[in-house]
């Protein structure tokens, strides 16, 4: 059975090139990039030349790049590595719970936390952003692509008001980067997080953008590595790997690869849409990266739907996969207005960049039917008019 991944915001395989650059950095050049010796100065080379990759990536000098584990950390170290008792953050209720589980923590270390809701389409207004500002607010903390639908935020809007406000301002990239172009100049923005493996590099290294002259308090004490602002022993081949990606994504980008993703999540929302009654797109009048579609099938539950179409060889997810198994709705899709049982009734679709269009001819021959067996067997169905 021929196997089709439509789940490419959970994660995305490597490639070959990233594979083939991470390679001599396991065994042949193995050395600690401190060590002062020669092994460990060629280690230092890769490590600094994956650093000026991803600041091109992103638009920034290359010491204001600091490598980490991942966008957990990275959202860790900008929240914590900030505030302190006394503060006061301003966030979102649709980030992910790497940002709402910290923020939930810092309230029980006495900072106050407001978390803006969404307008029904996803998107966060900027003015409600002003509207929380208080004397004590010391920074916001907003997602610029939202992991569930997709959605873009008016990140640019938002940081003149913190700029406006002297106020500092955290963006979470993690699932915008390698899908929309990101200049943290041109944006505005003092700390911003993104991972490696959401864009074709390797899991367990990511980056946080910090501005030259942010104070910021490392979150890993140890060492002085990574000019003291994140202890431990470079992941060297993590490091390179994420580099080669990051360089990848950017030509991935200038080379219009993404318009391409983008007709192909078209046909696939139109054509679902057309075959299935009771069926709708969670944000979509608003902006969106060019792979995200987040649909709701009344009268079908998530779960065994993302079931029966993995046994039809087609992976697809209800929701983050950070919570996979929970039985709570997304507090995404809550927070933009949804019931409860749509939001159960809700699938994210986030297509590779090699998604192909014989993926989608058959996703929408999958589907339909596998939403119509499912109707078949629900009690709900009877009433629910579709």
């Amino acid at each position: 059975m021929r196997r089709i991944y439509m789940d490419a915001n959970a994660t995305t395989p490597l490639l070959p090139e990233v594979l083939a650059s991470m390679q001599p950095f396991w065994i042949e050049h193995f050395a600690n990039a401190s060590s002062i010796h020669q092994p460990g100065q060629v280690a230092r080379r890769a490590v600094d030349h994956a650093r000026e990759q991803v600041a091109a990536f992103l638009g920034c000098r290359p010491a204001e790049v600091v490598f980490n584990s991942g966008g957990t950390e990275g959202d860790n170290s900008a929240l914590r590595g900030i505030l302190r008792p006394g503060d006061h953050l301003i966030t979102t209720a649709i980030e992910h719970s790497a940002i709402l589980t910290t923020a939930a923590h810092l309230e029980g270390c006495g900072v106050s936390v407001t978390r803006v809701a969404p307008l029904p389409d996803g998107r966060i207004d900027p003015e409600a952003i002003r509207a929380a500002i208080r004397p004590a607010t010391r920074l916001i903390s907003v997602m610029l692509a939202n992991n569930e639908t997709g959605v873009v935020q008016p990140v640019e809007a938002i940081a003149r008001i913190a700029s406006a406000a002297g106020l500092l301002l955290h963006l979470d990239a993690v699932q915008a980067a390698g899908k929309i172009p990101i200049r943290v100049e041109e944006i505005g923005c003092h700390l911003l997080s993104i991972s490696a493996h959401k864009m074709h590099g390797p899991k367990g290294v990511g980056a946080l953008f910090v501005r030259r002259g942010t104070q910021i308090e490392s979150l890993v004490l140890g060492g002085g590595h990574e000019r003291r602002r994140r202890a431990g022993t470079e992941n060297v081949p993590g490091i390179v790997g994420f580099g080669q990606a990051a360089e990848i994504a950017s030509r991935a980008l200038a080379d219009g690869a993404m318009p391409r993703v983008a007709a192909l999540r078209d046909r696939l929302e139109s054509g679902l849409l057309q075959r299935i009654p009771g069926c709708g797109v969670n944000g979509g009048p608003a902006q969106r990266v060019a792979n995200t579609s987040n649909l709701w099938f009344d009268a079908v539950d998530s779960e065994p739907l993302v079931i029966a179409l993995d046994l039809k060889g087609v992976s697809v997810s209800g929701g983050s996969a950070c919570h996979s198994g929970a039985t709570e709705p997304s507090h995404v899709l809550l927070a933009m207005g949804l019931s409860k049982e749509r939001a159960r009734a809700s699938l994210r679709f986030s297509l590779l960049k090699t998604a192909t269009d014989e993926d989608v001819t058959t996703v929408l021959e999958i589907v339909p039917a596998a939403v119509e067996r499912l109707r078949a067997l629900s009690p709900a169905f009877a009433g629910a008019g579709v």
